[in-house]
């Protein structure tokens, strides 16, 4: 369904599918929507069709969502010439394209992928934050005036002549979910070892 939808109605390109490395009977795909931009999506065997507003799946752009969980992914084009010409090639499909709505930052149009994604392509630039970071937004979600500055400016990174070493596992970090001792060891491989740790070669030998 997906592999249909992102190629057809959004007139992305098939670029792999194939099994994922080390996961047992689970496959793939990547679609290529523009030169910088890839989706790939997963099928597991443990995959549910579950679909609950509110708790899996928003179901529109303003639906809650628990935190942590996607609301809806939004693509950005160029112009908004595309952006129309996109809208008209999801509507050409049977698809109900809302907008485009022009929320002064940005232009956008919303609508529906398969398996209740909620899904949005934009188009804007040259956005000036002084106009746009809300006072009052910022002291509701509690952002100090130290902390706005940072975000408004994050600092710079150098990279180092030598790699930075991996750090021990903090809880209070984001952390990927393993069972404990597979999160241990994959933590503490070498760089070299992770970069060779699956097979490379594709699954088709052409040329």
């Amino acid at each position: 369904q997906q592999i249909e939808f992102f190629t057809d109605v959004l007139g992305g390109s098939l670029k792999a599918l194939y099994w994922m490395h080390g996961v047992d009977n689970t496959f793939h795909g990547f679609i290529e929507l523009s030169p910088e931009c890839y989706i790939a999506f997963v099928q597991h065997p443990d995959n549910t069709d579950r679909n609950e507003l509110g708790v899996t799946h928003a179901g529109n752009a303003g639906g809650p969502m628990p935190g942590g969980t996607m609301q809806h992914v939004a693509f950005n084009v160029d112009s908004l010439d595309e952006l129309l010409a996109l809208r008209d090639r999801i509507r050409d499909r049977g698809v109900v394209a809302l907008g485009p709505i022009d929320h002064g930052m940005c232009q956008s149009l919303y609508f529906a992928g398969p398996e209740g994604l909620c899904l949005e392509i934009a188009t804007g630039g040259n956005i000036d934050g002084r106009a746009w970071v809300d006072p009052e937004v910022v002291a509701l979600a509690g952002i100090n005036e130290e902390e706005l500055a940072r975000y408004r400016d994050p600092a710079g990174y150098e990279r180092p002549a030598s790699a930075v070493p991996q750090p021990t596992p903090d809880p209070a970090k984001p952390n990927l979910v393993y069972p404990p001792k597979q999160y241990e060891v994959v933590t503490s491989l070498p760089d070299e070892a992770f970069w060779h740790s699956v097979e490379n070669r594709p699954p088709v030998q052409v040329g």
